[in-house]
């Protein structure tokens, strides 16, 4: 998903790693960076603990710096054939690359998506090769596993399946995987290499290393995984269950939840609607819906408070539609919570 406005939270600095795969090859390899506290220069201003944070370090600025991203490294994707730059974050369809928050060992893809109206759903998706050792000796079989994420469009989703047909490719060694997403290739060079999946219609996985050694020679030790973080605080809705359908007539009023945190300093919900072919998103200000472009940019959170048991009463019950309900919480730390599918986003239906 591309990007919303930047929420004017405290940032924090954060070690992830940034990809950028462009039309017909890759712009940037996996890069690791450290965000920066700072905005993202230009008209939005995005936090620097974003997604656009990473990206604009990555790239050392050589983008257009705004939340509706058009041009990355020079190419540009601005939907005239129905391309885009579109977000990924952890292997799940981003929610906005300025309100999306990056922690220690994140992984960012920006991929160009194709995605024609109707129905505007995304049709690129990447892949991702595991299973590779960090080291082995000269000739010996290595077997990999490609997996490839789906989505239907709804921010922080990312399904993964064993992807057959794909190549995997490096050091010399090819090979193709099987219906379970498996292949082995057969490693008879000595160096150092990268192998990669590819695969038609979909964004290639990331370039995975590897160390062939002499038959004989010591494997070198493995080098240890980047630290991580949890995301907290960690939000959650209660009283309405991913996917529920309400009767017509018998729609929610009253949002709640609760909150995980030890220093909690703000709650923040976000509201769709989507009825008759038309978008929606709730004004906390206006206390109404008011209607927007579909595919639009994803507007931004609203503030509720800072308790941790958090409730937000609606001016009248939902009526008919299909509606998306996030809620993410701050700590003192600027720390955001990620948003997750059926624990702070629910997608559910009234009427209908």
């Amino acid at each position: 998903m591309l990007a919303s406005l930047a929420l004017a939270v405290p940032a924090h600095a954060a070690t992830v790693f940034v990809r950028v795969e462009g039309a017909n090859g890759t712009l940037l390899p996996r890069t690791q960076v450290t965000t920066s506290p700072d905005p993202v220069p230009g008209g939005d201003h995005c936090p620097g603990d974003t997604v656009a944070g990473a990206l604009d370090v990555a790239t050392h600025g050589n983008w257009d710096q705004t939340s509706f991203v058009q041009t990355i490294l020079g190419e540009t994707h601005k939907f005239d054939n129905s391309d885009y730059w579109a977000e990924w974050l952890n292997y799940k369809y981003g929610g906005g690359i300025c309100s999306d928050v990056v922690h220690d060992g994140d992984d960012v893809l920006m991929l160009v998506d194709v995605s024609p109206f109707p129905p505007g759903l995304p049709t690129v998706f990447p892949l991702q090769l595991t299973g590779v050792p960090a080291a082995v000796q000269q000739g010996a079989a290595v077997t990999v596993t490609v997996v490839k994420y789906s989505t239907d469009g709804t921010p922080g989703t990312g399904s993964p399946a064993p992807e057959p047909g794909v190549t995997i490719t490096g050091g010399g060694a090819s090979a193709t995987t099987d219906g379970a997403g498996h292949a082995t290739l057969t490693m008879s060079a000595v160096g150092v290499f990268t192998l990669r999946a590819t695969k038609s219609g979909d964004a290639p996985s990331a370039s995975e290393p590897i160390t062939v050694v002499a038959p004989g020679t010591p494997l070198p030790p493995p080098t240890p995984p980047p630290a991580t973080t949890a995301s907290f605080p960690y939000a959650h809705v209660a009283g309405i269950a991913d996917g529920q359908r309400f009767a017509a007539g018998h729609g929610p009023r009253t949002l709640s939840g609760d909150v995980d945190a030890t220093r909690l300093t703000q709650v923040k919900l976000r509201l769709t609607r989507r009825f008759n072919h038309h978008c929606y998103v709730f004004s906390n200000s206006a206390a109404r819906f008011d209607r927007v472009r579909c595919g639009a940019d994803r507007p931004r959170f609203f503030a509720i408070g800072t308790s941790a048991n958090w409730s937000y009463l609606l001016p009248a019950k939902l009526g008919p539609g299909r509606y998306v309900l996030d809620v993410t919480a701050i700590d003192a730390t600027g720390r955001r919570d990620a948003l997750a599918r059926g624990r702070n986003r629910v997608v559910f239906t009234v009427g209908g």
